[in-house]
């Protein structure tokens, strides 16, 4: 009997520990961990800060899981041993024939001064509702949605956020102007600025601005302050916090201090033998020198092929698979359209597209969510 221990269920550690039980046999071990109980798409979140389908309507039982065979500890994660493949969950060592970190990302809300005292955290799940009550309550004004920090999740995410609120204030009749700023030097620098142009001109359109090139140092009871140029006043701040490794992983020396995860771009495995790292702690360079982005389907085609390595070690072969770098993520950009950025990110230099708006991709983005439950979770999960 063989074991796999996956950290993590995110997006990427449950693509990996449901792909894993139906590639092994019987007798060998998937053991899947995670702090929450439960899993809902980060897509989701702004759905539900603006009212639009709450998080709950996504939400499936980690427990649910194990049906399929995959044993779930919901535990903390507070030590990990890559020598020996093992981790301490909740003051219990668990060791492992192979070991999968999908830990994710954590929010840095106390990197910036100010922030956590006097801005909302739209990407923490657990303050969703909370963000909706404020959100649905404003009554005009200016509202700021700040990213504090690059990379970040999902980063068409804060322009959606910008298009699809500055939609629903104008339904309610409510007077906001609103402003985007990003440390980046264009909104999305993976699209380069000719295809970034579709995404800007929506923005135009409903009288968005976007500041970029803007690094926030502080943030006060009513303006950010920035490494340079002029502070910017707000009535509400929604805030993307900085992103950065999760402490664990620093401590088990798989990410330098203030990095990232680095592993192999094809196979995902760390410089230790049957450990693999996979989704938003790691970090996997592109040729033009940009990072692979922190993306859902990046993680969980990254999940399918350690899986797939996994399941081939553990039978006695030699592991083919390999992820090669392709991918995509929705951008909805109001009026009931989205678009498609897809491409080959391991390509010289990276070959990305962004797809024509419509109402067939946003229907889309509804449809890879609901098929990724049904897929992973089974009905009345």
């Amino acid at each position: 009997m063989a074991r796999a221990l996956v950290l993590g269920a995110g997006f990427g550690g449950i693509a990996t520990a449901v792909a894993l039980r139906r590639q092994l046999s019987a007798e060998d071990e998937v053991i899947l961990v995670d702090r929450r109980d439960d899993f809902a798409m980060g897509l989701r979140k702004i759905w539900a800060i603006l009212g639009i389908s709450p998080i709950a309507y996504g939400t499936r039982s980690l427990r649910s899981l194990e049906r399929q065979g995959i044993s779930f500890i919901q535990g903390s994660v507070e030590r990990i041993d890559p020598a020996h493949r093992s981790a301490m969950v909740s003051g219990t060592d668990y060791a492992a024939d192979a070991l999968v970190v999908a830990l994710g990302a954590s929010l840095a809300v106390d990197a910036v001064p100010g922030l956590a005292e006097f801005g909302l955290d739209a990407w923490d799940r657990s303050g969703i509702d909370h963000v909706h009550g404020v959100v649905d309550a404003f009554r005009g004004g200016h509202v700021v949605i700040g990213i504090f920090g690059s990379p970040y999740s999902c980063p068409p995410a804060p322009y959606e956020l910008a298009l699809l609120l500055s939609e629903r204030f104008e339904a309610r009749g409510i007077d906001a102007e609103l402003t985007v700023f990003t440390p980046t030097p264009i909104p999305l620098p993976i699209l380069g600025e000719a295809r970034s142009r579709v995404i800007t001109a929506r923005l135009d359109e409903r009288g968005i601005s976007v500041l970029v090139g803007r690094a926030a140092r502080r943030v006060t009871a009513n303006a950010i302050e920035f490494a340079e140029g002029d502070p910017l006043s707000y009535d509400l701040l929604l805030a993307i916090p900085p992103h950065r490794c999760p402490s664990v992983l620093v401590e088990a020396g798989l990410a330098p201090a203030g990095g990232w995860v680095s592993v192999d771009p094809a196979t995902l495995q760390t410089s230790h033998a049957g450990v693999y790292a996979i989704g938003d702690a790691t970090v996997v360079p592109l040729s033009n020198g940009m990072p692979l982005p922190k993306a859902g389907l990046f993680a969980e085609r990254e999940g399918e092929t350690v899986a797939a390595r996994i399941a081939a070690i553990f039978r006695g072969e030699a592991p083919t698979a390999t992820f090669d770098g392709s991918g995509a993520c929705f951008v909805e950009l109001g009026g009931g359209e989205a678009s498609m950025v897809t491409g080959g990110f391991y390509a010289t230099p990276p070959a990305v597209e962004l797809t024509p708006p419509s109402a067939d991709n946003r229907a889309a983005k509804e449809r890879f969510e609901m098929e990724r439950l049904a897929r992973w979770f089974g009905d009345g999960a």
